[in-house]
């Protein structure tokens, strides 16, 4: 290497300085860190972890054609079961104003997904569900304001002016559900400092951050999915002494009062009282309610399907150790050992 190559060295190494300066700078400001306080580890979920958000988006999208088929499919015999089904519901509820029939599938989809309480069924997704399942209703609803004012006179132009076009709106609501859900995946911000875990979000007009000191972490709990297990991602869910990971979940029927025609009369013989009694207690076993404690992965909340889930597990596990108190009264007692010593 000559002298004259040795200045471009220099500056090559402090442009990369810089550079690298800027990006923990950046990095410390959009996790809040405090001064002194050193980012370990960042992490984001895989984008694979929100697959199931892209099928309910396909989904709706995939039945937004099968309605717009069966609208003008006349040859019903010889179609298939999906069109049979779609041409069955368009013939029973829908008019030749009203599609009830797509709006009728949307609304069973809509509180299927909201009842089965998983991944896709958040707030901001039912949301979208419940516009593109009324967005038709709502067309028709203001073309039949304008003709009843007009037949007592009133010329009114319908607000909106033109048709729920099944295809070109199927086409809308998704494209416009695939990008809210890659902004979705993209608001969750993992993060593993010197001194503490911290989990933020930002989406929409919503944000949340949380941050969690080592010595309050009791336990790392680590789910893998067998989809995780194939593609290398696990979710890590940090457990603290206050409960937050853990969720009550009550189990069973649950109810009041009793069987009706068990209450016991002074009439009844004693055969008929224990029969009465067997009955009540059957009835109370099937209404029988109890409380767990599981835990509830919560992408806010936790490491949700990260990727390289080993490193993370383990930086986490030195960390808690480094700051447990069992670990902090052992040094101590190792400096009282060594100052006895000397």
């Amino acid at each position: 290497m000559t002298d004259e190559d040795t200045p471009v060295v220099e500056q090559s190494i402090e442009t990369s300085e810089t550079a690298s300066s800027s990006k923990n700078d950046a990095l410390a400001k959009k996790f809040r860190l405090v001064p002194g306080e050193e980012l370990l580890l960042s992490k984001q979920p895989s984008p694979i972890a929100f697959l199931n958000m892209y099928f309910l988006g396909a989904f709706v999208l995939g039945l937004h054609f099968l309605f717009s088929i069966a609208e003008d499919y006349n040859a019903s015999d010889d179609a298939n079961a999906f069109l049979k089904f779609a041409i069955f519901f368009n013939d029973l509820i829908s008019t030749d104003t009203m599609p009830l029939g797509f709006v009728f599938c949307m609304l069973i989809v809509t509180w299927l997904n909201r009842l089965i309480n998983i991944q896709t069924s958040g707030r901001w997704v039912t949301m979208w569900l419940l516009l593109v399942t009324f967005s038709p209703l709502i067309i028709q609803i203001d073309k039949l304001y304008a003709t009843i004012m007009g037949l007592f006179g009133n010329d009114v132009d319908p607000f909106i002016g033109f048709e729920y076009n099944l295809v070109l709106f199927g086409v809308a609501y998704s494209a416009l559900f695939f990008a809210l859900t890659f902004y979705f995946h993209r608001s969750f911000q993992y993060a593993i400092t010197s001194e503490s875990v911290i989990f933020q979000h930002g989406f929409l007009l919503s944000r949340s951050h949380r941050r969690i000191l080592f010595d309050r972490i009791s336990e790392i709990m680590v789910d893998r999915t067998p989809m995780g297990t194939i593609l290398g991602y696990a979710t890590l869910t940090v457990l603290t002494d206050s409960g937050i990971g853990l969720v009550d979940e009550t189990v069973g029927a649950g109810g009041a009062g009793s069987l009706p025609g068990t209450d016991e009369k002074e009439s009844d013989s004693a055969a008929t009282k224990v029969g009465k009694s067997f009955l009540r207690k059957i009835f109370a076993l099937m209404l029988y309610q109890r409380t767990i404690r599981r835990v509830q992965p919560d992408p806010k909340h936790c490491f949700y399907n990260i990727r390289n889930w080993e490193k993370a597990k383990m930086l986490l596990n030195e960390m808690h150790l480094k700051n447990s108190q069992s670990n902090m009264l052992q040094e101590l007692k190792d400096v009282i050992s060594n100052q006895q010593k000397k």
